[in-house]
């Protein structure tokens, strides 16, 4: 283990806020008093919760089938000497966020599980007075030092990568940014202006943000409702003849049954991206089976997301997919609201999957690719129409990412990663309040409803769904509101 000494943490932490200054992204580095609001950290915990899936999640061309969950669980004081405790809950997704062929899944779990212990001791020794946007950004370096010492000691044939690094300290994120709010008193979206932070956006993001703080881009209240994504995975049965291994326990089994359960209109659509003419029949599939059902409805407008996965070889079978599809199924394109990542997420080294021919059929989105501003900044260069911004990533660095996309015109989306209970409700809460964001996903209900049970009376309008619709003006407790 790593261990972290009071002195050695505080000459790291030094060393980091002066590498931050010689980038030239830290903006002003002078201390500045505390203010009344600022909080410290007393103390972290952690335990995990395990659930296995209901039904198989198939996306990246891989079939997982459980999920283990992250409750960090952290105590802050303020300088007024206000005491509360918030918790932060999000997945280790490590099949989204550290792919490996060399690694096995217990490989990397134990990893992850192994970066939560290093993470805990690096937060809990941290104790200076400040916003959690401030603590987060000045413990980012840590945890990137972290996650290369564990991937030493562990002697992994792949390192753990960034994507990782920012899933696993999620919670961590979430729980600061969650007690911080409660603290005071307030919803944490409340505190993203002068009232209680210290900084301008121009200390984190440049000069070209000076003057200006988050809540320029991140809405304080939330949309009052917004429809609910529904998952579809690539081996989701659509209708009663795909569904040969049927359930039975009085939840819905297909899309049609979804569609007609929750009032659906907008639908994320998982394909693989090494089969064309799979991935165009699915998403026909896809359109008969919505188009009849939403028929019998009454329903003339819904929407698709299509998401590879960054599975597509290249650029060309993307939009190759496209205009097949275009072609096949003209209502079915033009139901498509934006793509998500279709090919692979290292931006840098694939350069040629610029995106400018493919936005001009679609808006296309990064995702897998969203792990700092600089890769949002090279997306927009590259031609790439916008963003997914999730929690599950951290809430500081979706925050900012949001500013740079708002800022840049660009287009931002969410996205939950399978989270239930109150981790769907502080993701949402965060999604809620982004402009761009057009639908809250909400998988969990599918995946593993029994991880939602007991919030349905405490959120009704968010977990028990008929319209189409989510009652996020339910979202505005102290903290992050759950």
């Amino acid at each position: 283990m790593i261990k972290t000494t009071r002195r050695k943490f505080l000459k790291s932490l030094a060393a980091a806020a002066g590498a931050s200054c010689a980038t030239g992204w830290a903006g002003d580095c002078v201390q500045r008093p505390a203010k009344q609001s600022d909080a410290r950290i007393e103390s972290v915990s952690y335990r995990y919760e395990e659930h296995v899936f209901r039904t198989p999640l198939k996306f990246a061309r891989t079939v997982v089938d459980r999920i283990t969950m992250l409750h960090v669980t952290c105590k802050v004081r303020t300088a007024s000497d206000k005491v509360a405790t918030g918790f932060g809950l999000l997945p280790l997704n490590y099949t989204f966020s550290y792919p490996s062929r060399k690694l096995s899944a217990e490989a990397r779990l134990g990893a992850m599980k192994e970066l939560v212990e290093q993470f805990a001791r690096i937060t809990g020794a941290y104790r200076e007075l400040a916003h959690p946007i401030d603590i987060n950004w000045e413990l980012a370096s840590l945890y990137d030092n972290a996650a290369i010492e564990v991937s030493r000691k562990l002697r992994l044939a792949d390192p753990i990568p960034k994507l990782c690094t920012l899933n696993t300290a999620g919670a961590f994120d979430a729980a600061i940014h969650d007690a911080f709010g409660k603290a005071n008193g307030v919803n944490s979206f409340h505190t993203l202006g002068p009232e209680f932070m210290n900084r301008d956006l121009s200390h984190y993001l440049g000069a070209a943000y000076d003057g200006e703080y988050p809540n320029k881009y991140v809405q304080s209240e939330p949309k009052a409702r917004m429809p609910l994504c529904h998952l579809i995975s690539a081996v989701d049965p659509l209708d009663a003849s795909e569904n040969t291994k049927p359930i039975k326990d009085g939840l819905p089994e297909t899309l049609a049954e979804w569609i007609e359960y929750n009032g659906l209109t907008y639908l994320k659509i998982k394909l693989n991206g090494d089969d064309l003419k799979w991935d165009v029949q699915r998403m026909r599939n896809v359109e008969r089976v919505a188009a009849e059902t939403q028929k019998k409805r009454g329903v003339e407008s819904w929407a698709y997301i299509p998401d590879f996965n960054e599975k597509c070889p290249n650029v060309e079978y993307f939009v190759a997919f496209l205009r097949k599809l275009k072609e096949a199924s003209p209502d079915c394109f033009r139901r498509i609201e934006y793509v998500e990542q279709p090919t692979h997420r290292d931006l840098k080294a694939h350069l040629e999957n610029d995106m400018h021919e493919a936005a001009k059929l679609c808006p296309v989105v990064i995702d897998e690719s969203v792990i700092d501003v600089a890769s949002v900044l090279l997306a927009r260069k590259m031609g790439w129409s916008g963003a997914v911004v999730k929690s599950p990533k951290g809430l500081t660095h979706g925050v900012l990412i949001a500013c740079v996309a708002g800022k840049n015109k660009m287009l931002v989306a969410g996205g939950d990663m399978s989270c239930p209970g109150a981790a769907l409700v502080q993701t949402a809460s965060f999604q809620a309040r982004l402009p761009g964001v057009s639908s809250i996903e909400a998988n969990a209900r599918q995946f593993m409803p029994a991880a939602n049970k007991g919030w349905e009376k405490r959120f009704p309008g968010m977990f028990r769904v008929t319209d189409g619709m989510m009652l996020t003006s339910e979202l505005i407790g102290p903290g992050l509101g759950a």
